[in-house]
């Protein structure tokens, strides 16, 4: 696992990506070459090709990261994956044969030599990246070790993180088993306790880890000297919390101690640098979102008014930075009696509030689209946690410790909770949600941001999260 950006990446997705990126570029290369051969080897003549590469060699593998391709269990999986593939490149092949037109222009029978590009070259990327795919598949199967990982400890911290590791989309550790450092109540399997042999160091070096991580329910009276003694010989030495970071991209609140948070290493959000991006980022990618999606407002704010009585647009009072109230704008999705009781409720699945054409606007986001105008006032940022009801921020913040530190940032429309779980309808699903909003908090930065709104796509195109 890699740290890029303040953000924990899989070294092997990251590796795949790379590799399937420069198949793109290079084969998008040697189509516009081989389709309009350059008059000369000049500078300008290859300046003039790699323009008309780039933007296609750019759009490829943004797409095929929006689309979820990197992630573990489609990397793994050429099947599952091949349907996706196939829709980026069909996506992306007008953008490949518009910019061969306008940058390199035709030949006489330039309409011939487009069609030729058309069928060829989006097909030859397609084919690039399947090979791609099938050597990591072969190579990661026989060759590549995975890294691996001892834990010290038995107990109940130990048991969760064996239950994490195999639902993790991303990890590129394995845990090849637990040592009882100290005595402590067993609750892992007695098949993966790993007896403690001559020496904590000993048994390392004799299962090939490079790194061992303390999950030890009680840290008081912890040996220091066998984890020093390892962590000299080279071996990385990682505390529960951060392991689970890690591995989870998100921070575990059931162990959660304060002064891991007070000395671990994130929370830059008030750096000069990211609080400009971030600004910059807001107003581009909203003004951005709102030219795009135009027509489907207008076509959307029809459809409101049309399928039931009432505003087309719904004004809500919601919680944001430092605790601050503003009002949300939505598109109506419920009914106008829909708390008629006047007692605020969390959406249900198959809420029979929702109305008709409310329930594909939810289903689709595009209920959220008006949250543009909150972007552009500065009540919101465009990334995120989302904005809660005072009602509900006054009851979670009772319950769940570390809740109101969400609020330490602008509200986001879409944001690293809304991707990675579905929509929250319980204390439970609020504190799964914090979690992840503490890890966004925690190891903002620009380019996590980015990734966000690309991954956004994913959620928006396979329903992830809606309701």
């Amino acid at each position: 696992m890699l740290r890029i950006f303040r953000h924990y990446l899989s070294a092997s997705a990251l590796c795949l990506f790379l590799c399937e990126s420069s198949v793109v570029f290079v084969v998008f290369y040697a189509a516009a070459n081989l389709l309009a051969p350059p008059s000369t080897a000049s500078s300008l003549a290859i300046q003039r090709h790699l323009v008309a590469v780039l933007l296609p060699g750019i759009v490829n593998p943004v797409l095929m990261y929006s689309l979820g391709l990197y992630d573990r269990w489609l990397m793994e999986d050429l099947r599952r994956a091949l349907p996706r593939i196939a829709a980026c490149f069909a996506l992306s092949a007008p953008v490949v044969v518009t910019s061969l037109a306008v940058n390199l222009g035709t030949s006489p029978n330039g309409a011939w030599e487009l069609l030729l590009f058309f069928l060829s070259c989006p097909a030859a990327a397609f084919l690039g990246v399947l090979a791609a795919r099938v050597s990591y598949v072969a190579i990661t199967r026989t060759t590549v070790a995975p890294h691996r990982v001892l834990v010290v400890g038995t107990g109940r911290l130990a048991a969760e993180l064996e239950c994490l590791m195999p639902q993790s989309r991303h990890t590129d550790s394995v845990i090849v088993g637990y040592v009882p450092l100290l005595a402590e109540m067993a609750s892992v399997p007695e098949a993966r306790t790993i007896p403690l042999g001559a020496s904590l160091l000993q048994t390392a070096r004799d299962n090939r880890v490079g790194e061992i991580v303390v999950a030890l329910d009680d840290r008081r009276g912890v040996p220091l000297q066998p984890l020093l003694d390892a962590r000299m010989e080279g071996i990385t030495i990682t505390s529960y919390l951060s392991f689970w970071e890690r591995e989870a991209r998100r921070v575990n609140l059931q162990a959660l101690d304060p002064s891991w948070l007070i000395y671990s290493d994130g929370f830059r959000l008030r750096a000069v640098t990211n609080v400009v991006l971030k600004r910059v980022l807001d107003i581009c990618a909203s003004l951005a979102l709102l030219v795009l999606t135009l027509p489907t407002l207008v076509l959307a704010a029809i459809a409101v008014r049309l399928d039931s009585p009432g505003p087309i647009f719904y004004k809500q009072q919601r919680v944001g930075r430092h605790g601050s109230e503003f009002m949300i704008y939505k598109f109506r999705t419920m009914r106008v009696d829909a708390e008629k009781s006047g007692v605020p409720q969390w959406a249900a699945a198959r809420d029979p509030r929702i109305t008709r054409v409310g329930s594909f606007l939810r289903m689709t986001r595009i209920d959220e689209l008006p949250q543009i105008m909150n972007v552009l006032r500065g009540d919101m940022s465009f990334v995120g946690p989302r904005p809660e009801r005072p009602f509900f921020v006054q009851s979670l913040s009772a319950e769940i410790p570390f809740y109101s530190e969400r609020h330490r940032v602008r509200p986001g429309i879409t944001g690293w909770a809304q991707i990675n779980y579905p929509y929250g309808a319980s204390i439970e699903d609020a504190k799964a949600k914090l979690s992840y909003d503490l890890y966004y908090i925690k190891n903002y930065s620009f380019m996590f941001d980015l990734l966000i709104i690309l991954s956004t796509a994913h959620a928006v195109f396979f329903k992830k999260g809606a309701r």
